[in-house]
């Protein structure tokens, strides 16, 4: 599973879990609050009609008398309503009173009188001067059927309590109100949980992308690719800063190691030659020498320092290549005067074997981005090798068009060809074929150069036999 993935999965269940133990206490304490609500506002009507019904409560006419009327009347009371959205269109208090012995003496419904209620809590409570109230389900099997209760004592002229008021009212009277406010709760809920999945989402692929482009590049490092660290953020900009020193570091030294190493090798071969060359002139010492053997070994002296300092040469350039990640500064190039710089650089090495150079550059060729000083040389490499292969007299060309893939430089020669064996390892370090004329093998490393500098564009290099005669190497740099 992707880190990305299990980022997510962790924070859904997180999210998840705070936001149903918030919806269920939210939704837990709408009823509760709604209900505490309306016994306040029961407290207060009690008492109020509790005021009002103490004269005839006194007189005698509690069930006869003027308040009785009026509380009849209210059933029969018509109200149009609207309370935040909810149409209310009649009355739903019941209101009874009883004497100090907890007996009724007035019902507004009718249902009780003369009923003792001195053991049911409102009634009870009261009487002793305590806070009354109770609910209690009309209907035993529906729980749904139970009304609150709230009583309120009455007073004699002493202040003594001598009976109770108490209000009644259904609780399925709120249930809307209850109903709405949890659908309410509910609705919020799921929106928030919604957008908090969304942010989690949005953070969890934000991070997957970081940690999966910081794995991409360790990935390129380890194949030993060119890898540039990827674009982030705050502590993840840090890490991939690191992983890139670290990896400079690394590989400066793998590479000093690599090139001491290899230099050594390759070094081997023109200094024996050098030496044997130098004991042999050293010998004949006062000796005569025949003046074509002291030549040969004076020019084999010569030719093996110059091979020497041009392995040299190249090793630095090339590694100065492979040393460079990407190409830090890109300046717009023109293809036609950067084949005219090529050839003219490589004019007296030409100019000595009789070699031309013909030139067919396409019209209206876009201008390529890199690095002029890079792609001049690798141009010049690819003339040279071209030159070593080639008979005197031959011919060099070189072709530059347009491709799907970018602009394509081949330099084309009239010569034998690359061995088959020899194909897939030209672009190798230090990789380097017999002259056909004789003369000294190369540094090897000119291909190598080519190969970089082609990287190091994003680009191609490729070397192949023509079906004729010859070989055509070629360079492709992307637009």
């Amino acid at each position: 599973m992707k880190i990305g993935l299990r980022i997510f999965l962790g924070y859904f269940l997180i999210v998840a879990l705070a936001a149903f133990l918030l919806m269920r206490v939210f939704v837990a304490e709408v009823k509760p609050g709604v209900r505490q609500a309306m016994e306040d506002t029961l407290v207060d009507t009690a008492n109020v009609l509790a005021e009002l019904a103490t004269a005839d409560f006194q007189g005698g006419r509690i069930n006869d008398g003027e308040f009785a009327r009026r509380v009849r009347a209210l059933r029969g009371r018509t109200v149009d309503a609207e309370i935040w959205g909810l149409r209310k269109h009649g009355t739903s208090y019941r209101v009874y009173v009883t004497d100090a012995r907890g007996i009724v003496v007035f019902d507004s419904e009718g249902l009780a009188v003369g009923k003792d209620y001195s053991r049911w809590n409102d009634v009870y409570l009261t009487l002793r001067g305590r806070y009354g109230a109770r609910s209690t389900p009309s209907d035993p099997k529906d729980e749904t059927s139970s009304v609150m209760y709230v009583a309120a004592p009455l007073h004699d002229a002493s202040g003594r309590i001598v009976g109770v008021l108490t209000v009644g009212k259904p609780n399925r009277a709120i249930a809307p109100v209850i109903a709405r406010s949890q659908a309410v709760v509910m609705r919020w809920g799921v929106a928030l949980l919604g957008v908090a999945l969304l942010i989690g989402l949005v953070a969890a692929w934000w991070l997957s992308r970081q940690l999966g482009g910081l794995r991409r590049y360790a990935h390129a490092v380890t194949a030993g690719e060119r890898a540039v660290p990827p674009r982030a953020a705050g502590e993840f900009d840090e890490l991939g800063r690191a992983l890139e020193t670290m990896r400079n570091r690394l590989e400066g030294k793998q590479y000093v190691e690599h090139y001491v190493h290899t230099l050594t090798h390759e070094m081997k071969s023109p200094l024996a030659a050098i030496r044997g060359s130098a004991e042999l002139l050293e010998e004949a010492g006062g000796q005569a020498m025949a003046e074509a053997d002291r030549a040969r070994f004076a020019t084999s002296i010569r030719l093996q320092s110059d091979r020497l300092a041009q392995m040299i040469d190249k090793l630095l350039a090339l590694a100065g290549v492979e040393h460079r990640q990407r190409l830090e500064n890109r300046e717009a190039i023109d293809v036609g005067e950067l084949v005219e710089s090529a050839g003219e650089q490589c004019g007296p090495r030409l100019a000595r074997s009789g070699l031309h150079l013909q030139k067919d550059i396409a019209d209206a060729l876009p201008q390529v981005h890199g690095d002029a000083f890079l792609l001049r040389q690798a141009l010049v490499n690819l003339i040279e090798n071209a030159a070593d292969f080639s008979p005197d007299g031959a011919r060099i060309e070189v072709r530059v068009g347009a491709e799907a893939a970018g602009i394509r430089f081949a330099v084309v020669d009239e010569g034998p060809g690359v061995p088959d064996y020899a194909l897939p390892r030209v672009f190798e370090r230090f990789y380097s074929l017999p002259r056909p004329q004789g003369g000294s093998r190369s540094s090897g490393l000119g291909l190598c150069f080519v190969a970089e500098v082609a990287a190091l564009h994003g680009g191609q290099a490729a070397l192949a036999n023509r079906e004729s005669h010859g070989a055509e190497a070629s360079l492709t740099i992307p637009l």
